[in-house]
């Protein structure tokens, strides 16, 4: 699917959406470099040279595309919400697996209270994430739009994330340091769901947006 601007200066109003089969004369996918985390999502570069489709390839109504987009883009935020929180409840397992089995002073760290804080807050910012999450899911699923409650989620689920990774790599130290740990691919993957499908920034943008008009 291509968002194209058919209407110029139309802004919004001016994008149409189109499906372009990728057998297209002028259509060329050029592999994207190596990434940070998730090698396995696939991403290309995509280049259009003269690429031409005719009338029924536009997907709704011309001048539509943005509604179109911003549809899509609400069924993405939830969908990496959830695997953000995937990738966090991965991080607490293997934080929870160290500290019950690494000792220290003659005792497992998990004994410790610097380490059953850490542990207790991401285990709760993870679960609040979770409530986010299956709510943006039903208010798609029952609403026209669920704007709001997808960019909520997903700001909150990333940043659980992210924080659950940090602070795992934390308590297991070198062993999650260390090049090829769970922790370390954990570690690379949620910090990539601060940043697609509109970054934590847009996010805060939109939940201002919405609760500044009330």
């Amino acid at each position: 699917m291509v968002f194209a601007v058919t209407q110029p200066g139309a802004r919004g109003r001016g994008i149409s959406a189109f499906l372009v089969p990728l057998d297209t004369p002028g259509v060329v996918r050029v592999p994207s470099p190596d990434s940070l985390g998730v090698r396995g999502l696939g991403c290309v570069t995509m280049t259009f040279t003269d690429a031409r489709v005719g009338a029924g390839a536009l997907v709704g109504e011309s001048g539509r595309g943005f509604r179109v987009a911003m549809r899509a883009l609400e069924g993405g935020r939830v969908a990496i919400a959830a695997q953000a929180l995937g990738v966090g409840r991965a991080a607490l397992g293997e934080a929870l697996r160290y500290a019950r089995s690494r000792e220290a002073f003659g005792q497992p760290i998990g004994n410790f209270q610097a380490i059953q804080f850490v542990l207790s807050d991401i285990s709760t910012e993870l679960e609040a994430a979770r409530m986010l999450t299956w709510k943006a899911a039903d208010a798609r699923d029952r609403q026209p739009r669920a704007t709001v409650e997808a960019a909520m989620a997903k700001l909150q689920a990333s940043e659980a994330a992210h924080k659950a990774a940090d602070k795992a790599m934390q308590i297991l130290a070198s062993e999650g340091y260390r090049r090829g740990s769970v922790v370390e691919r954990l570690f690379r993957d949620a910090r990539a769901t601060e940043i697609y499908q509109g970054t934590s920034e847009v996010q805060r943008m939109i939940i201002a947006e919405t609760i500044l008009a009330g």
